[in-house]
């Protein structure tokens, strides 16, 4: 069964996201509002977008983003501390717009998907900055080399949608190295500069669904 057919319904983690205990050390109090959002949610494929941009050429960027993922998130409106979210990516999905370039992006130079099928993201501390902001701290896995990175989310805001769905929105980002995950690649300019930059911006777009299964 291919677990990441495209326009497929999100479907959930092998590995779940717990609930953590509450942290007694609070900075910021969280909107009294979002205690309703408690519970877990699924992040909805067709309205979200998970992406990165890089510099090319030293004048350009190149955005694209992964079209097939599985997500689990659990939010605690009362105690984001408790929070956590789970991603499961195909690196196969990258998608930049051209064709040729994706090819290359796939194949063993970077994410060498026929060998690393997949690339994960998942939290180890949630903690509110201030307000409508949170900052996530996870282990993303790439090449089976785990590192930690902090993802920075701001809370966009809650709705139930005409088909009586409720969703919730998120924007997120962060910026890693990607030699430290062995994407090495790269070729000089005649000017002396590097083709691709090692800086890499992730960008998520994250409208979530409440998972009521």
């Amino acid at each position: 069964m291919n677990l990441f057919s495209r326009g497929a319904s999100p479907r959930r983690a092998d590995t779940l996201v717990e609930p953590r205990r509450p942290d007694a050390s609070h900075g910021v109090r969280p909107e009294p509002g979002l205690a309703g959002l408690t519970g877990n949610w699924v992040i909805d494929p067709a309205h979200s977008r998970i992406g990165f941009s890089v510099r090319h050429a030293m004048v350009t960027t190149v955005r694209g983003s992964f079209t097939e993922y599985r997500s689990r998130l659990f939010f605690d409106g009362r105690d984001p501390s408790r929070s956590g979210a789970e991603i499961l990516l195909s690196t196969a999905s990258v998608d930049t717009g051209v064709d040729q370039r994706d090819s290359h992006l796939t194949g063993r130079d970077f994410l060498d998907s026929a060998t690393y099928p997949h690339m994960r993201f998942l939290s180890t501390a949630v903690k509110l900055a201030g307000p409508d902001v949170y900052r996530m701290t996870g282990d993303l896995t790439i090449k089976d080399v785990t590192r930690p990175v902090v993802l920075e989310l701001t809370y966009i805001g809650h709705v139930t949608d005409p088909f009586g769905y409720e969703r919730v929105g998120f924007d997120g980002t962060t910026t890693i190295n990607r030699s430290e995950w062995g994407l090495t690649y790269n070729s000089r300019l005649a000017e002396g500069g590097a083709m691709v930059s090692e800086k890499v911006r992730l960008q998520l777009d994250i409208a979530a669904i409440r998972d009521e299964s």
